[in-house]
């Protein structure tokens, strides 16, 4: 008997909009397992207390390009020295579980995985306003004014890309945006093709003659 197959949500945002507070707060309430972040490929060198294959799957430089090369990522890219990736293989397996994954990368990212995986739902997660951009950048208390202005002009520039997305959460209130969040991806699960295949031993009991 088929089973369910889960869904692929590209999730992106400008530093500071409140996207991974967003996607942990989810996964808090859906805590069965029927959903999760994907887990990214990388070159870097673990981190203490970084597991692989729990935090990422750490390989070497010329393991990462030969599955460049074999065409396994749904997107890649090089960031500060590393390569990163979406691994093709490990985001279907999980699919084909039934479980719905998170992909937490940028718009350019997004691309890449639309263009491999069009059955792909991407969600942009805005802030109400650049002030409590700047507000929430500034009550981290991590970084300076001169990197703080980095950072909002990088979030000008990636805000620029929001109607590539088919979803768009501003998160002003964020137990709201959490509960807009978890209806965009509730509403996957409960499309028909979903649900004919969930339910097809009782679709068949009612229509039987």
């Amino acid at each position: 008997m088929s089973t369910v197959s889960g869904n692929l949500f590209v999730v992106a945002a400008p530093s500071g909009a409140g996207k991974s507070s967003l996607i942990n707060a989810l996964l808090k309430r859906h805590n069965d397992g029927s959903m999760q972040v994907s887990v990214s490929t990388t070159t870097r060198k673990p981190r203490p207390g970084e597991e692989n294959g729990v935090h990422y799957h750490f390989v070497s430089e010329e393991t990462f390009l030969e599955q460049v090369a074999a065409g396994e990522f749904y997107e890649w890219a090089k960031v500060f020295d590393h390569y990163y990736g979406t691994s093709k293989i490990v985001i279907e397996k999980t699919l084909k579980s039934g479980v719905d994954v998170f992909l937490d990368i940028d718009w350019q990212g997004t691309r890449q995985v639309k263009a491999a995986y069009p059955g792909v739902h991407t969600i942009f997660i805005l802030p109400p306003s650049n002030a409590e951009l700047e507000r929430r950048l500034r009550a981290r208390g991590q970084d300076s004014d001169e990197v703080i202005a980095k950072r909002m002009a990088k979030a000008q520039a990636e805000m620029s890309h929001y109607a590539e997305f088919s979803y768009l959460i501003v998160n002003e209130n964020f137990d709201d945006s959490v509960q807009n969040f978890e209806h965009i991806v509730l509403s996957q699960r409960m499309r028909r093709s979903k649900q004919q295949i969930r339910y097809r031993e009782i679709l068949q009991d009612l229509l039987a003659e």
